[in-house]
């Protein structure tokens, strides 16, 4: 194996921590509760994918991706800030249909992120 494949000790560090986190994230967001039907394309709403990702969680409800109408999202709260994304009607619609919308949020702490639902 050639040397520029070889990741430094703190990239491999950030990548295991990101890497369990994520686990987590998709284990917390999977479990339910019996208050009532929830029962969007995964059964719990659709999670997205976010790019550069340091602690940041969004999630689109069920009761959202049925209503269909334009949202707002919050990215929760990654190293003491968020950020947003707006999702027209057609790409609710898109992600209720588990088609790929990816868009990109506000820009906060000098930076944002493409989140990818589907």
């Amino acid at each position: 194996m050639s040397d520029e494949n070889l990741l430094t000790r703190r990239e491999f560090t950030l990548e295991s921590a990101l890497a369990i986190l994520s686990a987590a994230t998709i284990t917390i967001t999977g479990c339910g509760d019996d208050d009532g039907p929830d029962s969007g394309p995964s059964g719990q709403g659709e999670v997205g994918a976010i790019s550069a990702n340091h602690g940041h969680t969004v999630t689109i409800t069920s009761a959202q991706l049925t209503a269909g109408s334009a949202l707002t999202a919050t990215l929760t709260t990654g190293n003491g800030h968020t950020h947003t994304i707006d999702l027209t009607a057609a790409q609710v619609a898109s992600i209720g249909q588990n088609q790929q919308v990816s868009v990109v949020s506000t820009t906060n702490e000098a930076h944002n992120h493409t989140v990818t639902f589907n």
